[in-house]
């Protein structure tokens, strides 16, 4: 089953949540039942695992690297590699921002390799509180696949705590982006206390800040993972302006405009 036929298949209980903000356990316990693409499944639990494993053996050679530098050099790397899982955390939270407006804007179900994502992207629009209706595992594997072949290869050439402070809080954050996503879309009274808070801080994105992007023409606030970059790139209109470059150099133009 394509994901717009299940997306479709599902409007009506959609329409009935969005009515009633009562039925959140029920039509959740009722859809995971009758919709097998919202289940987790044993190659899902794979893949996040593998994926979760080349996160944290980054973040264990962060650990050790810190641990074994010579005394004199024992508190520069330690503050290096924290500025780098800082920045990590940083340019993350920008490229979930440039990911989603992409997916967002461009290409279809037609589209090579990442036509998925475009199509879930963008019927997320249409039916925002679905993605909160898959299990864990089964919103968090892509991504972790994606992860596993991209991390791997980087502990084969590197070593450096450093490198592995980025490479652990970068990736770790984009195997849970979706978990993120889907936090920014709970009420407060529905969300463990350590996730309000951290919202709170802004340390992630809230649900005031992510209601922005669910309005038309769902052209700002791309940005998922904490927010920090939407406020800079809404109000110097960076999107827009590599929509208006990318219309004038290949004609084609963003879902944003239509």
């Amino acid at each position: 089953m394509s994901t717009f036929t299940a997306e479709k298949k599902h409007h009506t209980m959609e329409s009935q949540y969005n009515n009633n903000s009562n039925t959140i356990s029920s039509p959740k316990n009722n859809e995971t039942q009758l919709d097998p693409t919202m289940l987790s499944t044993w190659s899902h639990r794979a893949w996040l695992a593998s994926g979760s494993t080349a996160v944290l053996l980054s973040l264990a050679k962060l650990a050790i690297g810190v641990t074994n530098s010579k005394d004199h050099n024992f508190w520069l790397v330690a503050l290096s590699s924290t500025v780098a899982c800082v920045v990590g955390f940083v340019v993350v939270d920008l490229a979930s921002g440039v990911y989603h407006w992409a997916a967002d804007n461009y290409g279809c179900a037609s589209t090579p390799i990442f036509g998925y994502q475009a199509e879930a992207f963008q019927l997320h629009h249409e039916f925002p509180m679905r993605i909160t209706r898959h299990e864990f595992v089964n919103r968090t594997h892509p991504f972790a696949c994606v992860v596993t072949f991209l991390v791997l290869p980087i502990h084969l050439f590197w070593d450096h705590p450093i490198i592995h402070g980025f490479v652990g809080v970068f990736f770790g954050c984009v195997i849970f982006t979706q978990q993120f996503h889907v936090w920014a879309h709970g009420a407060k009274n529905q969300l463990p206390p350590l996730v309000v808070a951290l919202q709170d801080l802004h340390i992630l994105v809230g649900r005031s800040q992510h209601e922005a992007h669910h309005r038309p023409p769902y052209n700002c606030n791309y940005c998922v993972i904490s927010g920090f970059w939407n406020a800079f790139l809404d109000k110097n209109k960076i999107f827009k302006a590599l929509e208006k470059l990318l219309f004038l150099k290949f004609g084609v133009k963003p879902n944003s405009w239509s």
